[in-house]
Formats: structure tokens, C-alpha cells, sequence
């Protein structure tokens, strides 16, 4: 074949003919125009990647808030353990959302910093030096250990106040009543479950018992073996929760059981009219962690017509954007 047979073959297959794509040019700040903050997240919507689904996300939550829906806000254990406990304590004492959705952790951290803070270590940490010092490391923030026997001393009497009132009232007491006591008790106004209790927003926790909380639960038992909590009073409270909602909200960050648990309870609604996640799971080992939201509209837990994205990033940069760009504007 002659070098003009190639060539012809060759300008065929690469410069073809094309349509011309819907959509805006992709295009970022301009610095010689200064620095401007709330420009530089203006040009997210035209930056590509993960920037654009951040500006689709500030766009849902305000849609959210212009039409009044109900929002859920759900979190993992690891957005309490960083800085971010400080922006959704934030929204809870403003009343920025309606009901919360969080780990054994989510609530045991937040009560925890109230009786000691954590300190930034480092990911590279020896796990063998740190086990001898006494200190808990969480991804770079070290968590010394005699903050979880400051939360025994803590935790214990109100344990002990509640299972009074079960026998009192010949009834157990429910998640949401112990988070709201944490609350009430940790007197911080700093704490989201003080402002949780404070302004009456519920808490669900649907894994109450896998962390320093549930540790003290067992130790209770010891002393009060029939002591009880009654964790089917909590789901039905939160799944009728969701039942006749005109518009229905989430911001889910992290995943696992917290992102399950608000979009099942959704489901009996026939799914969520507005979703963002915020994790950086990947689907292809099947987990609902990675899932994507189409993934939850086979299932009826998000509406075929709902405004949804999920940002693949790392919440503890990009939530305080969100709220910066959203709530912090209302």
C-alpha cells in the first residue's frame, strides 16, 4: 500500500466530521482579574471534573432550600472525628435541617471533643508507637485514649438516669432519647447534639451500638443486665418521618449504613426529590457505598425526575464550600 493510500486512510479515520455538543465551554477563573473567592467557585460549573458536579451540588441544595423540602443530613463517624463537626453543628443550632442521620461514632465524637480535643497527627504514623503512647489515630487526627475514660465518666450516670426513667415509665428508652440526654447533659454549645436537643431535631443512629458508645452500654449491662434501648421505636419514628413529605432532601456524607438508612426510609415515599453525595466509594464491587443515585432509582429510593449528584471527593474540603455557597448565604 503507497504512502497516498495510507494518508488517505489514515486523515479518514482521524479527522472526521462531528456534531457540535450541547452544553457550556469549559473554562476556569481568570487570576488576572484578581482573587475573588466566590468567582473561583462560579467557575466551577464550567471547570470539568469533579468541580462541576460540586457547582450541579451547591445548585441542588439550594433548590432544596428555595423549596422548602425536608432535608436529611447523614454523615459518618469520620466528619465528626475532622473539622466538618464544627460546620454541622453550624447548621443544626441555625436549624439550616430537619433530622439527622449519623454512626455510633458521629455521636460519641461530638460529645467526646466537648471533654478533651483531637490533635492533627499524621497518616504515616507508627500504629505500634502510637498503641504504647495511648493514642488512637483516625486517618492524621490522634485521639489520645483518655478521652474515651473521660467519656465513660461522662456517659455512665446518664445511663444510669435513664434506665431509672424506663423503670419509672415502664418503658425503654429510644436512640434519639439518649442522643438528645447526651445533648442536654454535655452543656457545649459547641456540640451538635446540644443544639440537636436544644432545638428538638431528631437524630437517628442506626448502628447505636458499634463504637465507644455501645462499649458502655455493655459495661452498663453488667450492673442493670434487663437495661434496654429500644431501637424499633426509632425506625418507626424515622421512616413515618418520610411518608407524605411534599419535597424531600438529602446530603449524605461518607456512606455505609448512614447513606442506606435515608434512602430506605425514602423508598416508602417512592424516593428523594432532591440527593447529593459526597464520597469517594467506587461502584464496581457492588457495595451501596459506591453506588450511584441512578443506581438508587431502580429501587425507588430516588425519583426518576430528582435533582441528583454525587461529588467524588473528600468531604472535609469540599462541605464547607457547600454550606459557604448555600446555607451560609440564607
Amino acid at each position: 500500500m503507497d504512502n497516498v493510500k495510507n494518508e488517505e486512510i489514515a486523515r479518514k479515520n482521524l479527522m472526521r466530521d462531528s456534531q457540535e455538543p450541547d452544553g457550556i465551554s469549559v473554562r476556569g477563573p481568570d487570576f488576572n482579574l484578581g482573587v475573588n473567592y466566590s468567582g473561583i467557585i462560579d467557575s466551577f460549573e464550567s471547570m470539568g471534573f469533579q468541580a462541576t458536579h460540586l457547582s450541579r451540588a451547591i445548585e441542588i441544595v439550594n433548590n432544596m432550600i428555595f423549596d422548602k423540602a425536608f432535608v436529611f443530613l447523614g454523615y459518618t463517624s469520620n466528619m465528626v472525628s475532622s473539622g466538618l463537626r464544627d460546620v454541622i453543628s453550624y447548621l443544626v443550632q441555625n436549624k439550616k435541617v430537619n433530622v439527622l442521620v449519623t454512626t455510633c461514632g458521629g455521636i460519641e465524637e461530638d460529645i467526646i471533643k466537648c471533654l478533651g480535643s483531637f490533635k492533627i497527627g499524621s497518616f504515616d504514623s507508627d500504629g505500634a508507637s502510637l498503641r504504647e503512647r495511648g493514642i488512637n489515630r483516625i486517618g492524621n487526627i490522634f485521639v489520645p485514649n483518655s478521652r474515651y475514660v473521660a467519656f465513660e465518666k461522662f456517659i455512665q450516670p446518664i445511663l444510669e438516669e435513664l434506665y431509672q426513667l424506663a423503670l419509672k415509665r415502664g418503658k425503654p428508652v429510644t436512640g434519639n432519647e439518649l442522643i438528645w440526654k447526651l445533648g442536654e447533659k454535655i452543656k457545649d454549645e459547641n456540640s451538635i447534639y446540644y443544639w440537636a436537643w436544644k432545638n428538638k431535631i431528631p437524630v437517628y443512629c442506626p448502628a447505636l451500638l458499634d463504637g465507644a458508645l455501645g462499649d458502655n452500654i455493655y459495661f452498663f449491662k453488667f450492673k442493670h443486665p434487663e437495661f434496654v434501648i429500644d431501637c424499633t421505636e426509632d425506625v418507626v419514628w424515622f421512616n413515618n418521618t418520610t411518608i407524605g413529605l411534599k419535597k424531600s432532601g438529602a446530603i449524605i456524607l461518607g456512606a455505609g449504613v448512614v447513606k442506606h438508612a435515608i434512602l430506605n426510609a425514602n423508598m416508602l415515599r417512592n424516593g428523594l426529590d432532591y440527593c447529593v453525595y459526597i464520597n469517594t466509594s467506587q461502584e464496581f464491587d457492588g457495595s451501596d457505598a459506591g453506588a450511584m443515585p441512578n443506581e438508587a432509582v431502580s429501587w425507588g429510593k430516588i425519583l426518576p425526575n430528582a435533582s441528583a449528584v454525587k461529588v467524588f471527593a473528600d468531604a472535609t474540603i469540599v462541605f464547607p464550600l457547600l454550606v459557604a455557597e448555600s446555607f451560609g448565604k440564607k
